[in-house]
């Protein structure tokens, strides 16, 4: 099977050892996850899960510091969760953004377009024409990197042998 890591796909290859759990990115084109012997499918999507959580929450505060410092807002607080139909959200009055940890799986372009995405939320609530304005000034090329977003594939994806 494969999976993707910042929109880039790779062959899964399973290590099972007793001393360790974790996922190596070996080269291009494989990724390695090292498991305990005779581990659950649940088990196995958990080590996943939480090295694409990791990246993320490593990922993230770079990007935010940068954005807001563009933009001139503030982000109190911020938080990776899974979500199954939005990209990521934005509550202004307590300056909090949440973002979708499938975003992991996504390029790093597409994971700055959604941060910027919600932290224009923290200067307009809706998503209208003073919303659009904002993302044209700050992330011009939004559109494309939106449309790049919703192109990718997002789950894993089973091979046939």
């Amino acid at each position: 099977e494969s999976h993707y890591f910042q929109g880039n796909r790779y062959r899964l290859n399973v290590v099972e050892r007793n001393d360790i759990r974790q996922v190596i990115i070996r080269n291009k084109k494989m990724i390695d996850l090292y498991v305990r012997p005779k581990s659950k499918l649940a088990q196995r999507e958990r080590v996943m899960t939480s090295w694409y959580r990791a990246h993320l929450k490593q990922s993230i505060p770079p990007l935010i510091a940068k954005w807001e410092k563009i933009m001139g807002v503030h982000v109190a607080a911020w938080g990776v969760k899974h979500m199954k139909t939005k990209w990521g959200t934005c509550h202004p009055e307590a300056q909090r953004i949440w973002l979708n940890l499938e975003l992991a799986k996504k390029s790093t372009r597409c994971l700055e377009y959604i941060v910027v995405h919600e932290l224009v939320h923290l200067l307009e609530r809706h998503h209208n024409e003073a919303f659009v304005a904002y993302m044209n000034k700050f992330l011009p090329q939004w559109r494309t990197l939106r449309a790049e977003l919703n192109r990718e594939p997002l789950a894993h994806e089973e091979w046939g042998y």
